[in-house]
């Protein structure tokens, strides 16, 4: 299965991202870099090639998780420890392993969200940071396009659509959740309705 999901965003990722390069809203760099800190541990789900995760390698030890082994050779090079998995089965790494648990543009592609953050919790120490962010996928933008008779959402790999409220349920076992909506010209005017991305972090709890 996992050779065959690797295949697949391998795929993807090509034809659609620039050879797996990971798209980002860039107001969430100095928000995850605050939340990892230095000198930490960190586990990067869903790293690709690791253009997110270059921008908190400096002063930390970064294991990278993707299915897409052509990507993750890339992340290799910059100094990530790649480790090939589909992080919609049990993760192969130890009970509270990390620090920190970074799931960018990741709980959206999953079967089973739910499983996953049960997973995150896991290899989490007690007081580890869970930082990541999901599409708004309830925009103004979206919600027009599902007037018009179209899909909300264009991308074909995205499984499931989260509100903040959905973001919340699903870290119901952790302490401290913070989401922060990113990125949209005009988020200022409404957040909500009308932000590209919703980043969140939260405190793994005894």
């Amino acid at each position: 299965m996992s050779t065959f999901l690797g295949q697949l965003y391998e795929s993807h990722h090509r034809q659609r991202r620039n050879s797996g390069d990971f798209v980002f809203v860039p107001e969430r760099i100095p928000l995850f870099q605050e939340a990892i800190g230095q000198g930490r541990h960190v586990l990067d789900l869903g790293c690709r090639s690791g253009a997110l995760a270059r921008h908190f390698l400096d002063g930390n030890e970064v294991v990278g998780v993707d299915v897409d082994r052509a990507a993750l050779a890339k992340a290799e090079q910059l100094g990530i420890t790649p480790v090939v998995a589909d992080v919609d089965e049990p993760l192969p790494l130890d009970s509270e392993k990390f620090d920190v648990v970074v799931a960018g543009e990741l709980l959206e592609h999953v079967r089973f969200p739910r499983a996953l953050v049960a997973e995150v919790r896991r290899v989490l120490r007690q007081g580890g940071v869970f930082v990541g962010s999901v599409p708004n996928a309830f925009r103004v933008q979206n919600r027009l396009r599902f007037v018009r008779g179209l899909q909300p959402d264009k991308d074909p790999t995205h499984l499931h659509m989260f509100t903040p409220a959905d973001i919340r349920a699903l870290l119901a076992d952790f302490t401290g959740v913070r989401i922060t909506p990113l990125g949209g010209r005009y988020r200022r005017l409404h957040a909500r309705l009308l932000a590209q991305d919703l980043a969140f972090s939260a405190i793994r709890r005894a």
